[in-house]
């Protein structure tokens, strides 16, 4: 969820025919401008390209903002397509559903209302002390509230936007197809795999009662801690469209850029840990790296942990695989990390010898680097550059990569997002020691 909505209140289109028509509408005017487009263009002697009409910046700016006010499928695509294949798709495409990582319109108070009353009945608001109207934070599938029950109780109250889960299969149907007319998807990728986990994930990620017992889970196989605070789920005014636990405090994580290094290191040092717990102590993952879902409180130090609706079971062959690629990686066994780098799906028996071996080399570069500092510095842009550099070249030479597993690319765009989040923080840490201590 996006903290603070930078959207406006605009009503969510809820019908499956709505919803469908509105997509089809925006394909036909986007079509026609090109056609315009061109026909100018070819009068003053140009040949266009398809790309060059298509991707012009009003036609960005109308579906960047379509999709927004569409949310459910429609934006959740976007932001799976921008979050797991960035380093792939064109800018163009990525600059789109970048945006919409960002901006999130939210339901005006009537149709909140509407959506309460169906959850809770009739004179749910009897029962509140206060429900504050502007929602605290907005994103694909629904938007949170503050509220303080009359028996004291302080709540966060995520409500679902009205018809995101019956549109589901039209929405993630429409939107590829989208995608594929725009011509732009490079060639041999295979957008079906993303769109069936869109399918999926959706399902789950509508499913409020599911997300409950997701953080009920979560919070048992944490166990007690003093670094981190979850919320608690409020059971008897949770449906299956909204989703009721208390009110956690705290500042955006990121404010904490102005603290002194030891307690950014601290803080960045405990989220890349359990990372590593998710992985090779708990197989549960909250695949969600969105900076929203991580507060801090200033007064205990504590970090708190939201939003669980993309919480994953991992795969424990996978995870077994996972684990051989980070001790390999850490001594140095090339031929070990080479095995489970295949074995995972990063390069396949057939990958191109030139591919496999950029690939490799890109692996080796991210081990050589934890292993060679004490203290990994993630402010220091020398390795994202380096990695950059390999990715631009093997696109140039025509390198799509293989389709990992579903589970591998949710822990693939975890430690991307950790990544990024250590390095906005400047955070410096002893990850091979970490590493190495949660592989025992």
């Amino acid at each position: 969820m996006s903290d603070t909505p930078t959207g406006r209140p605009l009503p969510v289109p809820s019908g499956r025919l709505t919803r469908a028509g509105r997509l089809g509408a925006m394909a036909t005017g986007i079509a026609g401008g090109m056609a315009l487009s061109g026909l100018r263009r070819f009068s003053q002697g140009e040949r266009p390209e398809m790309r060059d009409l298509l991707m012009t910046p009003a036609n960005m700016r109308r579906v960047a903002e379509e999709l927004a006010q569409m949310r459910g499928a429609a934006m959740k695509i976007g932001q799976l397509l921008s979050m797991d294949t960035g380093d792939i798709l064109p800018p163009e495409l990525s600059q789109i559903f970048a945006r919409l990582r960002q901006d999130a319109h939210f339901m005006p108070p009537r149709q909140l209302k509407q959506v309460l009353t169906r959850a809770w009945g009739a004179d749910w608001l009897r029962a509140f002390q206060r429900f504050d109207v502007r929602p605290l934070a907005a994103a694909s599938i629904g938007q949170v509230h503050r509220a303080v029950l009359k028996d004291g109780r302080d709540l966060a109250i995520k409500v679902q936007y009205p018809g995101v889960a019956r549109s589901i299969d039209s929405d993630v149907s429409n939107v590829g197809a989208l995608i594929r007319l725009s011509g732009l998807i490079p060639k041999g990728f295979e957008l079906g795999p993303y769109l069936d986990e869109a399918r999926r994930q959706l399902r789950e990620e509508t499913d409020y009662a599911l997300e409950g017992r997701h953080l009920t889970e979560f919070t048992y196989v944490l166990g007690a801690t003093d670094t981190f605070d979850l919320p608690v789920l409020a059971e008897d005014w949770t449906r299956p469209e909204v989703l009721s636990m208390s009110f956690v405090a705290g500042d955006p994580i990121e404010a904490v850029v102005d603290l002194p290094q030891q307690e950014r290191d601290r803080i960045a040092g405990a989220l890349v840990d359990l990372l590593f717990r998710e992985m090779f102590e708990f197989g549960l993952m909250q695949s969600d790296p969105n900076f929203a879902n991580y507060r801090y409180n200033r007064e205990t130090g504590r970090v708190a942990l939201l939003d669980f609706g993309a919480t994953r079971r991992l795969n424990p062959d996978l995870l077994v695989e996972y684990r051989r690629l980070f001790a390999s990686g850490l001594a140095g066994d090339a031929d070990g990390f080479e095995g489970a780098a295949e074995a995972i799906g990063f390069i396949q028996p057939e990958t191109e010898p030139s591919h496999r071996t950029r690939v490799l080399s890109m692996i080796g570069m991210v081990f050589d680097a934890i292993r060679e500092a004490e203290q990994f510095d993630f402010a220091d842009p020398a390795l994202s550059r380096r990695m950059n550099t390999e990715g631009m070249a093997l696109a140039e030479e025509g390198f799509v990569p293989p389709p990992l597993p579903m589970d591998a690319l949710y822990i693939q765009r975890k430690f991307g997002g950790m990544f990024l989040l250590a390095s906005r923080l400047g955070a410096r840490l002893p990850v091979a020691g970490m590493l190495a201590r949660r592989l025992d």
